[in-house]
């Protein structure tokens, strides 16, 4: 039995710091608890640049400046403080941040585990529509499921989540726990039913499903500090929360191998962590039944090829070719 926690949670708004000093405190929450792992919301340090989707880009270009200098650099002060927390409460954590890199950004997921260690740092694999007005892209090695002293373990990002290639090369490499990193569900209620939370949340336990594993749907939640610092104009309120409430967008939730809710949602305008507790021999059962990359697969009618090897921009004069090896057949 290894017991969950995902949070719910806003952080503090473009500051780096005091969200950082927030997740320190969930973690120890977390770990007085009894859970041996925490899952973060996406890009939960410094928070999710939600101008893209309320104006024109240059109006949003004032934002970038205070945004890369709040962003994390997967070997910074505020990334080191928090494996010396992991490290210190004996917990793993999957933080979800901003990477700066140079000066592109990135939407990233840290594992650390329960000794500090960085075991992963995974980039989005691709950007979702406006969001690439803002970050790059990441590349094949980012798929990756890693062994831990609590499971195989594994995250995807938002709307990575109905990419059905990716998700497979997660479930092909024996994925026990996986970590759904969201933002807020509030921006245009009644425009795009495709970015609701019902749709999304409807994501993460089809991922469970398919992938016979334990499903950890962290989310965050708007907070008045968003509306005060970018909503300018009713019209902008009005995209980002139809329904005009100064906090919401709430919806955790940790799923079992079958499906299945584990736990008790939140209201959505509250702030906590979900507990579940995993007992493996849930994904057993699953996968005596549905296993998508195993006894329930048809590798000669259908296959994915997977290109795990680390996108360079630059390669030295003379370097090689990858070659066919570099490809896993999955």
């Amino acid at each position: 039995m290894v017991r969950l926690a995902v949070v719910q949670a806003a952080p503090v708004y473009l500051d780096a710091q005091a969200s950082t000093d927030k997740a320190i405190g969930l973690i120890a929450q977390a770990a007085a608890n009894g859970a041996k792992l925490i899952a973060f919301p996406e890009i939960w340090i410094p928070g999710y640049p939600w101008w893209i989707w309320l104006g024109a880009p240059a109006w949003g270009a004032q934002f970038l400046p205070r945004y890369h200098r709040n962003a994390l650099a997967a070997d910074g002060p505020e990334l080191g403080r928090i494996r010396e927390a992991a490290a210190r409460h004996g917990i793993h954590c999957v933080i979800g941040y901003v990477e700066r890199a140079d000066s592109t950004l990135y939407i990233s997921q840290m594992l650390i585990d329960d000794t500090g260690t960085t075991v992963f740092n995974r980039r989005k694999l691709k950007p979702t529509h406006v969001e690439r007005t803002v970050f790059g892209e990441g590349d094949g090695s980012d798929l990756k499921v890693v062994d831990t002293a609590i499971g195989r373990l594994g995250a995807l990002c938002c709307a990575e989540h109905v990419q059905p290639l990716s998700k497979f090369a997660l479930y092909a490499q024996g994925e026990q726990i996986h970590v759904a990193s969201w933002p807020s569900f509030t921006l245009y209620k009644g425009i795009a039913y495709g970015l609701s939370a019902e749709a999304n949340l409807a994501a993460s336990r089809v991922y469970a499903l398919e992938g016979g594993c334990f499903v950890l749907h962290a989310t965050g939640v708007m907070s008045p500090d968003v509306y005060n610092t970018l909503c300018d104009t009713p019209d902008k309120v009005a995209l980002l929360n139809a329904a005009g409430a100064v906090q919401g967008g709430g919806n955790s939730m940790i799923f079992g191998p079958d499906g299945r809710s584990l736990t008790d949602p939140m209201p959505e305008d509250e702030e906590g962590l979900l507990y579940a507790d995993a007992d493996f021999d849930a994904i057993v059962h699953a996968k005596s039944a549905l296993d998508p990359t195993g006894h329930y697969c048809r590798a000669d009618a259908t296959r994915l090829l997977l290109n795990a090897r680390p996108r360079r921009p630059v390669e030295p004069f003379g370097a090689s070719l990858p070659d066919a090896g570099t490809w896993e057949a999955l």
